[in-house]
């Protein structure tokens, strides 16, 4: 029954959000001061109003203010009477809420967060730039197109609603294939088991590094948001630098791998890739690199290495990944003992987390941008989207098994246990502090995913040598942040071992911005813990059961 509730709210608990108003409903109505704050705000906002509406918005600077990612009033017609009072007047409501669902004395933080969050779904429903008698951007697409953006939208809106209902996916658009286009940067498999392809790809050098860097990338997603298009692959930079780089392609799980539990990703997956590696380039330690909740795993493999006292890594290199959850930011609104428990009884049902569900949640949390502002131009505007190489990826989404994400939203999200002290690998708790090989931590600006001072605490857990990188941009665009990008920036420092900690908004007071990608400062850094060069290893070992198997990107990427 549980598990049919769940699919029924798209695996959302309504148990947490009504308790959480709850919560707030009875704190609120125990604080007469803050009912005179927020009184005395809606007079203000109202008055605000009516002193734009008296000199008809025009000169006169506007009281209210879209958030940086709210893109619904970029048209100019949002500027002009009647559409300026209706944008002001909706942003006016928002900035009340904002405040009527801010931290009260005695009610739990985490549930002035969850009120907010579902005050601001409400509100985005009723945005004037979703209704089109109401948005001018639509209203001036009708008179321009004779209508036809109203028909080309409704056509846009049964063809999207086909898919959901059928869960179908369209094919790549031209232009962007897998293994062509998309995740092309020329290698073989040289490994395979249940869990995962390990690629190895073709030495663009006579001669490469010493060491061999090996990716560990998130299996929420696909490898190739590392590999994208010729000019944004990490992957081929790093290969053009002279790097011998291999990375682990995930599985996308079905229901039969219900079973799989975050220590076989640990012993399966990233062991298992190093061992691996180790026998196409002996004799040499190993650049291990994760993004996201690879980064989380390869963490946990180099704490648990540590303590076993295996010296195989030569550098640990984490991007976008969170070793501490306690700050996880907007996502801990989906992470308590309700929410869970809901989402662990649709996994037993189902076998796995699957991709909608996991879409909606992410979308969920920036809905204006996501949701909303997507749904205006394709039903509203009739515009169809344009391909980009990150979109394909985007909509290439890949299911959580049961087990493992149970353990990973419990365990890690919930109870925040690896650096509480409390995260046992086979039946012995591990330590980040054990870490002494030299780190490189990553971070972005606007990561809602995993919030930049989330990453940060990084520091706060580890004694090792540690270069730390705040870059712009978000989870997936700071990362894949190539060197012909002159837009971006990223702030570096280094603390030696066993260097005192400095809190986040201390460090970047002090921390100055550097023009440019992060990506040439990581290669000089991986170049500085690199011993040297040698002649390029060839593909695979055969003569170790390492032979060459199928051409990159393989076949786990193209699994639906």
């Amino acid at each position: 029954m549980r598990a049919a509730l769940a699919r029924l709210s798209a695996g959302v608990s309504l148990h947490a959000f009504i308790e959480a108003s709850t919560d707030w409903a009875f704190h609120m109505s125990e604080s007469p001061g803050r009912q005179l704050e927020l009184a005395e705000r809606a007079m203000q906002n109202a008055m605000k109003l009516m002193t734009l509406a008296s000199k008809a918005g025009l000169g006169s600077p506007h009281p209210f203010v879209p958030k940086p990612y709210d893109h619904r009033f970029r048209h100019p017609g949002w500027q002009a009477p009647p559409f300026l009072l209706w944008q002001q007047g909706f942003l006016a409501i928002q900035d009340w809420w904002d405040h009527a669902t801010d931290h009260l004395r005695g009610l739990r933080p985490e549930n002035a967060d969850r009120t907010r969050f579902m005050a601001r779904q409400i509100l985005d429903t009723m945005s004037p730039s979703n209704f089109p008698a109401l948005n001018p951007e639509i209203i001036e697409a009708f008179l321009a197109s004779g209508g036809r953006n109203l028909t080309d939208g409704a056509g846009h809106f049964l063809r999207d609603m086909v898919k959901t209902l059928t869960q179908t996916h369209d094919p790549a658009p031209e232009g962007f294939r897998i293994g062509e286009d998309l995740a092309c940067t020329p290698g073989k498999v040289v490994f395979r088991n249940d869990l995962f392809e390990l690629i190895q790809y073709d030495a663009q050098t006579a001669e490469t590094m010493a060491e061999p860097i090996l990716i560990v990338p998130a299996w929420i997603m696909k490898y190739y948001i590392l590999d994208l298009s010729p000019h944004n692959s990490m992957v081929n930079y790093l290969v053009r630098q002279g790097f011998t780089v291999f990375i682990i392609s995930w599985c996308n799980p079905a229901a039969e791998q219900a079973g799989l539990s975050l220590e076989d990703y640990r012993t399966a997956g990233v062991m298992a890739a190093l061992d691996a590696v180790g026998r196409i380039v002996p004799g040499s330690k190993i650049h291990a690199a994760g993004y996201c909740l690879g980064g989380t795993m390869l963490a946990i493999a180099a704490a648990t290495m540590a303590r076993n006292g295996d010296d195989r890594l030569a550098s640990i290199t984490l991007m976008a990944a969170q070793v501490d959850f306690a700050e996880a930011g907007e996502l801990l609104l989906f992470a308590d003992e309700s929410q869970v428990a809901f989402l662990e009884d649709m996994m037993w049902d189902q076998g796995y987390l699957d991709r909608p569900q996991m879409a909606r949640t992410f979308s969920t949390i920036r809905s204006e941008d996501l949701i909303w502002s997507r749904a205006v131009r394709r039903y509203f505007l009739g515009q169809e989207e344009l391909p980009t190489d990150m979109g394909v990826w985007v909509a290439d989404t890949t299911r959580m098994p049961a087990k493992m994400h149970g353990q990973y939203l419990r365990g890690l999200f919930l109870e925040n246990r690896l650096t509480a002290g409390r995260f046992a690998v086979e039946g012995r708790v591990i330590a980040l502090k054990d870490i002494s090989t030299p780190m490189f931590a990553v971070a972005t600006e606007t990561d809602h995913i995993a919030p930049w001072k989330s990453v940060y605490k990084t520091k706060l857990f580890t004694d090792c040598d540690l270069v730390f990188v705040l870059a712009s941009g978000g989870h997936n665009s700071g990362i894949v942040n190539e060197p012909s990008d002159r837009r971006s920036h990223y702030r570096l420092t280094h603390r030696p071992a066993g260097g005192l900690y400095t809190g986040p908004d201390d460090w970047i007071a002090d921390a100055s911005p550097e023009d440019g990608s992060w990506w040439p400062a990581w290669k000089d850094w991986l170049q500085e813990k690199s011993s040297g060069s040698r002649q390029a290893p060839a593909t695979g070992a055969p003569a170790h059961g390492l032979p060459p198997l199928d051409p990159a990107p393989g076949r786990y990427v193209l699994q639906m």
